[in-house]
């Protein structure tokens, strides 16, 4: 059956995506051309030029690919654990684990901030940000605290589990600085986990806000 426009575009992507993702975590940002990105998904410059403005862009689509594989990890990991509280430190655990995977690390972490900039990159984590809120707002309980107060632990967790992973990308021993990660927000977790409850008094059917770091 003869494929629609639709679906060779979505091929074209797909492998353009994928080789870049292989160039990109092999190379680095900076030594990959178009060139070799184009040989190895088998097309043309043209048709490269058709689906992205630049390298730039594709490199920002192979990011938003990489945080999404982040996000997705920590829902399927939330939904192994009864426990609220254990499925957050998991969560928080398997974003730091995956972040570690080198070619990942290499996208998202060594190079993402030159190729990209702190703006742009909040603004793609914003699935990773708002999977911590979810967590949160399960562990800590429903009416227990105002929206705010949890969008702002949220916010201080999350900005923390970023620089932590950032720091692992530049550690000696990126696994002794995990374990240590681990402790602390395990120790973190338990003096949440008991802090006075302040009753929410603003509508509980608003959304969350997709907040920066």
């Amino acid at each position: 059956m003869r494929r629609t426009q639709q679906e060779r575009s979505s091929t074209t992507t797909h492998q353009l995506l994928t080789a870049a993702r292989g160039r990109f975590a092999a190379d680095g940002y900076t030594a990959t051309s178009l060139d070799a990105i184009c040989a190895d998904a088998k097309v043309t410059k043209g048709a490269f030029y058709h689906h992205f403005k630049n390298k730039q862009q594709l490199f920002r689509a192979v990011y938003e690919r990489e945080q999404q594989g982040l996000s997705d990890a920590i829902a399927e990991t939330y939904s192994h654990y009864g426990d609220p509280w254990e499925a957050l430190f998991q969560g928080m655990r398997e974003f730091l684990v995956g972040s570690m995977e080198p070619s990942t690390q290499r996208i998202t972490l060594i190079d993402a901030p030159g190729a990209l900039g702190w703006e742009t990159m909040r603004d793609i984590r914003t699935d990773c940000r708002r999977m911590m809120f979810y967590g949160l707002s399960q562990a800590l309980g429903r009416g227990r605290f105002p929206r705010h107060e949890i969008d702002a632990l949220t916010s201080m967790l999350y900005g923390a589990q970023c620089e932590a992973a950032m720091a692992m990308a530049h550690a000696d021993d990126p696994d002794v600085l995990l374990e240590a990660t681990l402790r602390h927000f395990r120790h973190l977790f338990d003096s949440i986990a008991h802090l006075p409850a302040t009753p929410a008094t603003e509508d509980p059917g608003r959304t969350e806000h997709a907040g920066r770091v």
